[in-house]
């Protein structure tokens, strides 16, 4: 059950590595990507001490300033790819639409925002 719950943590982490990527792939994050994340986080997700980690692990992110976007995803892509069972249809749905919302948060989409965004649903689609 350990190593579960584990797996699970490292999903909530890797989702934050996800949506951190979505937030700064334009080179700036914005407070109002920061807000989209946690109120749809709080309203979409199902409440757990680990959902939260997928908002600890953004402003981690944020705060240490260390990894870009590309490097985020990329780590996302490969937790995915080893972790395929984890990802399920209805958390599918729900990442795409969590990434959406934080993607249109700011003066909506922009080109390096869509551009990730069909990325991720192209290796969505593929698990």
């Amino acid at each position: 059950m350990k190593n579960e719950d584990h797996t699970l943590k490292l999903f909530y982490q890797n989702l934050g590595k996800l949506f951190y990527a979505i937030a700064c792939i334009d080179g700036t994050i914005e407070v109002d990507e920061i807000n989209a994340l946690k109120f749809t986080v709080e309203k979409e997700w199902k409440l757990t001490e680990d959902t939260f980690t997928i908002i600890d692990s953004f402003s981690w992110l944020q705060r240490d300033q260390d990894y870009d976007a590309d490097t985020c995803f990329k780590s996302f892509l490969n937790f995915m790819n080893t972790n395929k069972t984890l990802f399920t249809e209805s958390r599918k749905a729900l990442i795409v639409k969590t990434a959406n919302a934080v993607a249109s948060s700011f003066s909506n989409r922009n080109k390096s925002e869509l551009m990730l965004l069909a990325k991720l649903d192209i290796e969505l689609k593929k698990i």
